[in-house]
């Protein structure tokens, strides 16, 4: 049987996954009001692992744009909506940047939250290709929880989940952490079923 012979595994129509591997059952909608904007480096968009679909399905006000690269242009109109936009992003010494309006923080409707997602490696590489993102302020989390994301290996203490990150975030600028807990709850829910595809 030649490779085009090959039948196609069934994809779950809703969350785009092998039907074997759906998170259907495991997205939560949350009520929030900051909109979040999801830079997707191409190489998480299959990756089994990948959290950022199940935090776009559970999170009403968020959209995904898939690149390691965005020219000026497609990151303006994707920010073109008059909001206070601040990147999820440590501050490094090596490139100082604004430090958010805390005025402005406090009104989480009139806020957009832009999130890079992929490795530490990928996503330092979709900043510094990006002075408009290199232009940003920058959000960095107060009290980082302790990951449940045991599918994947942290360099360093304190690295979350795309999902994580973005919900501790959320939790900061919204208040009421409580809202987000029953998402986290379903991500470990994920993470189980991630780690049973695991040969014994």
């Amino acid at each position: 049987m030649t490779s085009a012979e090959h039948p196609k595994r069934p994809v779950c129509p809703a969350c785009q996954r092998p039907q074997r591997a759906c998170i259907c059952q495991w997205v939560t909608p949350v009520a929030h009001t900051t909109e979040v904007l999801i830079l997707q480096h191409p190489l998480e968009v299959d990756h089994a692992k990948n959290s950022a679909r199940l935090l776009q399905l559970s999170l009403a006000h968020s959209r995904v744009l898939i690149g390691e690269t965005f020219d000026h242009a497609t990151l303006l109109e994707a920010l073109r909506e008059p909001k206070y936009t601040v990147l999820l992003y440590p501050q490094t010494p090596q490139n100082a940047s604004p430090v958010p309006d805390a005025t402005l923080l406090r009104h989480p409707s009139n806020l957009r939250l832009v999130v890079l997602d992929g490795t530490w490696r990928k996503s330092r590489k979709m900043l510094h290709l990006s002075a408009l993102l290199q232009s940003l302020p920058r959000l960095s989390l107060d009290d980082v929880p302790t990951s449940s994301y045991l599918i994947r290996k942290a360099h360093r203490p304190g690295q979350l989940s795309t999902l994580e990150a973005t919900c501790t975030a959320l939790a900061q600028l919204e208040g009421q952490p409580e809202r987000f807990q029953p998402l986290l709850d379903a991500f470990d829910g994920f993470v189980a079923q991630q780690l049973a595809f695991r040969p014994q």
